[in-house]
This record gives C-alpha cells, structure tokens and sequence, in this order.
C-alpha cells in the first residue's frame, strides 16, 4: 500500500496577495454604502463610502488640510526618528550586559505599560504644548517595540558565531557590532516597523485629546465638535491616516524583505 504525500502549498505570488487585500478593502466600503443606502445604520452616523471617499479627495485638495496633514506627518518622523535613535542603543546595552539589564528591568517593567495618552496632561505641563508634547508622547510609546525587538534578537544570535570571533582576538564591542548588531538587524527592523504604526496613533491620539495648534487629530476634534457633528470630515481624514499607515508598513515589508533575504529564507518565506 502505498503512501502518497501532499506537497506543499505554493506561497501566492505579489499581485495575488495584493489583489487579496484589494479584494477585501473593496468589499468592506461596499458593505458601508450598503449599510448607509439601505438605512440599516443612520447615513448621518455613518456616511457611504462613495461620500467618504468623495470628501477624502476633495480635502487633499485644501491647502488647509495639507498643512495639518503634513504637521502631523512631522510629528510622527521625528517621534519615530528619536525612538529609533534612543531604544537601538538601549536595547543593544540592555541585551548584551546583563547587569545593567538586571538593575533596569524593574524600572523597564514598570514604564512599559503605561498608556501614552494618559501621559498627555503631565507631558502638558512639563513641557507646554505643541510639537513638543506630540513628538515626546510618540517617542515614548514608540520606543518599547524597537527596544524588545532589538534585546530579542540580541538573545538569538548564534553564540558560536561569537565565540568564533572572540578567539580571533576581538573584543566585546567588535562582537557587537561584527555579529551581534548584524543578526539582530531583521528583528530590529521589525521593532521600527511595529512602531511607525504606534507612532502614527500617538501622534493622531494627542491632537484630538489636546484638541490646539494644527494636526489631523486637530481638525478630528473640530469637526466631532460641530453641531451636527461632520461625520463625512471626521471618516474622511481617518481614511487618510489609515491609507499613510497602509502604505508605509507595505513599504517597510518590501524593504525588510529585500535587505534581508537571507532571514527570511532561513524561516521559510518568500519575498
């Protein structure tokens, strides 16, 4: 009797992931206008897609919108920029010393789940208001995915590699940055791309709660204030934030999976 085995599945190619996803954005918005045409959700609560995406174009159009767009834009690259700034070092500090490691960990613990936005009144009074409070708010929260991920892949990097190198004479710090700094670079990345998309809600976040200046969330809490509230502003410029996050994680993805082929083939994925 013979045993017949199954191959395995073939990955799908690019185009048919993307047009997946396509597939999957188009019938979400149809189940919207679906909704809203028929009166099964009040079109005042919820506009249909067609009026969303209409005012979505027509607010890219004012220069108005452009500016709080590209201030919240702002925000979020540098926020990301000094996360990535600070936490790759910490992490590399914290994940290959294992006593400052041990004496911060409990401070670690302690910081790590505290919500950004609770964070929004002190940071408020500390440091006043504006770009300030949104980029320091973004750092933070910012900061824990790229800093775990960078002490995570410090934890998998092969330790004969290292010891490979260290019989050659070199030092720690040339270990770290010869092996230690290059194997850990995919989960280092992936830390940042996690944290670009939590940068972007932190950043969005503390305009509507702060509610000043310029910013997406700005014009959000405007437009949620109105009497009656703008439902089609408020939907339209959460598309616009949403389409950002989309489009810089893809990004991201090809990026990671071009520069590290190698990590990827090792754990059975394809680009």
């Amino acid at each position: 009797m013979s045993v017949q085995t199954l191959a395995p599945a073939r990955p799908a190619s690019a185009a048919t992931r993307w047009s997946r996803r396509a597939g999957g954005a188009l019938a979400f918005a149809a189940l919207i206008e679906l909704l809203s045409r028929t009166g099964l959700v009040d079109p005042e609560t919820l506009p249909p897609a067609t009026a969303i995406l209409g005012r979505a174009l027509t607010l890219m159009a004012d220069p108005a919108f452009r500016d709080h767009a590209l201030t919240s834009l702002l925000a979020w690259a540098v926020g990301l920029g000094l996360a990535a700034v600070i936490a790759v070092p910490l992490g590399l500090l914290l994940g290959s010393v294992p006593i400052v490691d041990a004496a911060t960990r409990s401070v670690v613990e302690f910081l790590r789940p505290i919500p950004s936005v609770a964070l929004i009144p002190l940071v408020s009074l500390l440091i006043g208001t504006g770009l300030q409070v949104r980029v320091t708010l973004a750092v933070y929260a910012s900061l824990w995915p790229i800093l775990y991920n960078t002490m995570y892949g410090l934890r998998g990097v092969d330790p004969l590699a290292k010891e490979s190198l260290r019989s050659y004479g070199f030092g720690p710090l040339a270990v770290l940055l010869r092996v230690s700094l290059p194997s850990s670079a995919p989960f280092i990345t992936t830390g940042f791309r996690l944290a670009a998309g939590v940068a972007l809600i932190l950043i969005v976040s503390t305009e509507i709660v702060a509610g000043r200046g310029e910013g997406i969330g700005v014009f959000i809490f405007f437009a949620g204030i109105a009497v009656p509230a703008r439902m089609t502003d408020i939907l339209a410029a959460v598309f616009w934030v949403g389409l950002f996050g989309v489009l810089v994680n893809a990004v991201l993805v090809a990026a990671e999976r071009r520069a590290f082929r190698w990590h990827h083939a090792r754990l059975g994925e394809t680009a």
